[in-house]
């Protein structure tokens, strides 16, 4: 197949905001073999790994525990690649469009190496680092939650069988069973409030290290924009810096300038935002409005910033939002008026929080449910949502209705 059908930065705007990354049409098998051999180059010899999700909150965990073990990078190889990149007009990918490909070589130099995983991935990760890593090592698992224990108990345990110790770090809705297993298999798990912290607020309170008021300040930044608080101009910054350039280059970036980002990296992050807001701008314009019980959702389809997207919808007069990507995954966002992002989520195959969580519907059989799936602008997906949403809506009906009603008690004097 010729490379330039699956080039997605060929495509014009229109084109590429209906279709998946570059990345998604790579066959699981060479993925794995190439996640094999990236992280045995990365933990070889390394003194600890940090397991992450590979967004800001994750990726701040990771700047923390580098700054623990005083194997932070030097930022300035990587503010020159910036500047370059925006000279030749070469900005790098978006991650869903790399070949995943390890980061920077100068990721080596670090005693710390990273070692990225998703909520439906964590356990190969974990499986990757017992295997290729060194006896008698830290491990740092952060930002990430697993449905079951068993998706991830023969990894853990065969990781926990050789390493000195792992530390889990998180705050997203975390079964109580599944934490008690987690625990159960020698595990330090710290599962903050999902309401109140980010991960890398919580790693910042657990580490016995004295943080400098700069990687304080990055946990709050994070905060702001992970829970959706949006009070913080900088924390969008931050999560579009994080989503568009090497996991390592972020890393190195924060860890050195926090919260602040430098000149090269805000005009890096100015420079991509022109496409964003396009995409951002297609994915509302294709949205509907359903009701469902007490809620309006506003349903939409593209590849695209989510949270914006979001947002947008919310100001149209929508309490809850789906975002339902070309990948075949979905974001579901809720506001003040819908806490129950998470239990939507948790009937197709996700989870996360009450006003923010993820899912990916079982529907895709084989190639054709994709293309189906494309050029339908995801109607299959929708609609299994949809009816999560109708679950959902039944269960906080039946709630209101076993609620004792608030009588008035009159008494005869």
């Amino acid at each position: 197949m010729d490379d330039d059908l699956i080039d997605s930065g060929l495509l014009p705007l229109s084109r590429k905001s209906l279709l998946p990354g570059t990345g998604f049409f790579y066959p699981d098998s060479l993925d794995e073999e190439r996640a094999d051999e990236r992280v045995k180059e990365a933990v070889e010899g390394a003194e600890a790994v940090v397991v992450a999700d590979l967004d800001a909150d994750g990726l701040g965990c990771a700047a923390l525990i580098r700054e623990l073990y005083d194997a932070a990078l030097d930022p300035e190889p990587f503010l020159a690649d910036i500047e370059r990149r925006l000279e030749d007009d070469d900005p790098v990918a978006d991650k869903e469009d790399e070949d995943e490909e390890a980061d920077e070589d100068a990721a080596l130099d670090s005693s710390v190496a990273l070692v990225g995983a998703g909520p439906h991935n964590v356990e190969d990760a974990l499986e990757r680092v017992a295997e290729y890593a060194d006896d008698g090592i830290d491990v740092y698992v952060c930002d990430l939650c697993p449905d079951k224990y068993e998706y991830v108990e023969e990894a853990l345990e065969s990781l926990v069988a050789h390493v000195d110790s792992v530390r889990w770090f998180d705050h997203h809705q975390w079964g109580d069973d599944v934490a008690a297993a987690v625990r159960e298999a020698g595990v330090d798990l710290v599962v903050g409030d999902s309401d109140e912290e980010c991960t890398t607020d919580v790693a910042l309170r657990s580490l016995d290290y004295d943080f400098s008021e700069q990687f304080e300040e990055l946990a709050a930044v994070t905060r702001d924009h992970d829970l959706w608080i949006r009070e913080d101009a900088r924390s969008d910054d931050l999560a579009d810096y994080a989503y568009w350039v090497g996991n390592e280059e972020y890393v190195a970036i924060v860890a050195a300038y926090g919260a602040d980002l430098p000149e090269q990296a805000l005009a890096y992050v100015e420079h991509r935002r022109v496409e964003k807001g396009q995409l951002i701008e297609l994915a509302v314009s294709r949205a509907e409005f359903k009701r469902v019980g007490e809620w309006t959702v506003g349903v939409t389809y593209g590849r695209c910033s989510q949270n914006e997207v979001a947002e947008a919808l919310r100001e149209q007069g929508a309490d809850a939002a789906v975002i339902v990507k070309p990948a075949g995954s979905a974001s579901i966002r809720g506001s003040e008026s819908f806490e129950r992002a998470h239990e939507v989520a948790a009937y197709v195959d996700g989870g996360g929080h009450p006003r923010a969580a993820g899912c990916k519907p079982d529907i895709y059989d084989d190639m054709l449910d994709y293309a189906n799936h494309w050029s339908t602008q995801g109607s299959a997906a929708k609609r299994v949502i949809l009816a999560a949403f109708e679950r959902v809506a039944e269960t906080a009906e039946e709630e209101e209705e076993a609620e004792p009603e608030d009588e008035g008690v009159e008494t005869e004097l």
